[in-house]
């Protein structure tokens, strides 16, 4: 499970740097995504994959997990849904302004705007 939850952050961390790296602002967008989607798998995964545990102290319960991670997704998962929107409405922005949406603002050689 462990050697699952790691390849899984693992290509979701390459995806978004490969994203973040296009000259688009688009790609660039979805590569913050992911690569939030990457921290907050990291995050929920270092409590320790615990399943059927309560997240509370209970006497009767034999354990229980950590509930950290889960507040630290939550929150995670908060900031990262504002933080594509105001990148989103920037890119939206810049694109009005210069015409194009790629990432400085000028087209390469060949290709002309439409």
């Amino acid at each position: 499970m462990e050697a699952l939850v790691a390849s899984g952050v693992g290509v979701l961390t390459a995806v978004g740097v490969y994203l973040c790296l296009r000259g688009r602002t688009f790609p660039v967008v979805l590569g913050l995504s992911f690569l939030s989607y990457a921290v907050n798998v990291f995050l929920f995964a270092s409590g320790r994959l615990i399943v059927g545990r309560p997240p509370i102290i209970d006497p009767a319960a034999p354990g229980y997990t950590d509930p950290l991670p889960q507040a630290l997704v939550l929150t995670a998962i908060v900031i990262s849904f504002g933080m594509t929107a105001l990148v989103v409405v920037l890119a939206l922005r810049a694109f009005l302004e210069a015409g194009s949406d790629h990432v400085d603002g000028r087209e390469p050689k060949g290709r002309e705007p439409r």
